[in-house]
C-alpha cells in the first residue's frame, strides 16, 4: 500500500515539475516580448518630443524602426506558439495577456501614424505573427485587441495636446475625429467583461480631453482654416 502511494505521489511530483518547467519557458519568452514592447514604445514616444514633426518623418523614421522590432516580436510569438500545448491556450493565457495588449496598442499606433486609420484585428495578428482566429491555434484574443485600441485612444489624446505645444494645430482636429469614431464604435458593443468595460469607461475622458484641445484652438482662432479676426469679432458679440 505504501509503495502504491509513493508511486502515485511521485507521478504527481513529476507532473508538477514538468508544469513548472513549461511555465518557466513561457515566462522567458514573455520577458523577451516585454523587452521588445518597451523598445518599440521608446521609439514611438519620440512623436511627442519633436517640434512640429512632419508626417513623412514619423512614418519613415519612427514607424519604420518600430516595424523592424516587430520582426523580433513575430519570432517570439512563434516560439510561444510552439511551447504552449495545443488546446491549452487559455490555461496559460495570463502569462502573455498584458504584453499582448500593449503590443496591440503599439501596432495600432503604428498603423494610425502611417495611414490615419483604425487597424483591423487581422492586421494586428499579422504584425504579431499569430493567428487571427482561435480555431487556427495560437491566436489574438479579441479582448486583448480591444484593450489595445483603448490604450491607443489614451495615447492619441496625449499626442493631441503635445501637437499644439509643438505648433501643429491640424493634428488635434484629425485625432478628435478618429477618437470620436472609435468611441462610437465601442458604444455599439455590449461589454460584459468587467475589465474591458472599466477600461472603456475611461475612453470618454480621452474624448473630452481631445475635444477641449480643439475647442481651445477654436476660441483662440488657431483652428486650421479659421479667420482669427472673424473669431475675435464673434467673441465680442
Amino acid at each position: 500500500m505504501a509503495e502504491r502511494i509513493a508511486e502515485l505521489f511521485n507521478s504527481f511530483q513529476d507532473y508538477l515539475n514538468s508544469e513548472e518547467e513549461l511555465r518557466e519557458e513561457i515566462r522567458i519568452i514573455v520577458r523577451d516580448l516585454e523587452k521588445s514592447s518597451r523598445d518599440i514604445l521608446m521609439i514611438l514616444q519620440n512623436i511627442h518630443n519633436d517640434d512640429n514633426v512632419e508626417e513623412n518623418i514619423i512614418v519613415s523614421r519612427y514607424c519604420a524602426s518600430a516595424r523592424e522590432l516587430f520582426e523580433d516580436v513575430r519570432k517570439d510569438y512563434t516560439r510561444l506558439a510552439q511551447v504552449v500545448p495545443k488546446d491549452q491556450y487559455y490555461r496559460f493565457h495570463d502569462h502573455w495577456r498584458f504584453v499582448t495588449q500593449k503590443l496591440c496598442f503599439l501596432a495600432s499606433l503604428v498603423i494610425y501614424l502611417e495611414i490615419k486609420a483604425l487597424v483591423t484585428k487581422e492586421v494586428v495578428a499579422d504584425m504579431l505573427g499569430i493567428k487571427n482566429s482561435k480555431e487556427d491555434g495560437f491566436h489574438l484574443d479579441l479582448e486583448n485587441f480591444l484593450m489595445g485600441l483603448l490604450q491607443l485612444a489614451t495615447e492619441l489624446s496625449r499626442f493631441a495636446v503635445n501637437s499644439v505645444t509643438n505648433g501643429d494645430y491640424n493634428r488635434p482636429i484629425e485625432i478628435a475625429k478618429f477618437v470620436n469614431e472609435l468611441n462610437a464604435g465601442f458604444r455599439l458593443l455590449n461589454l460584459k467583461n468587467d475589465t474591458l468595460r472599466k477600461r472603456f469607461d475611461g475612453l470618454k475622458y480621452s474624448v473630452r480631453k481631445v475635444e477641449e484641445v480643439v475647442y481651445d484652438l477654436s476660441i483662440r482662432g488657431l483652428k486650421p482654416g479659421q479667420n482669427p479676426v472673424n473669431q475675435e469679432t464673434d467673441l465680442r458679440h
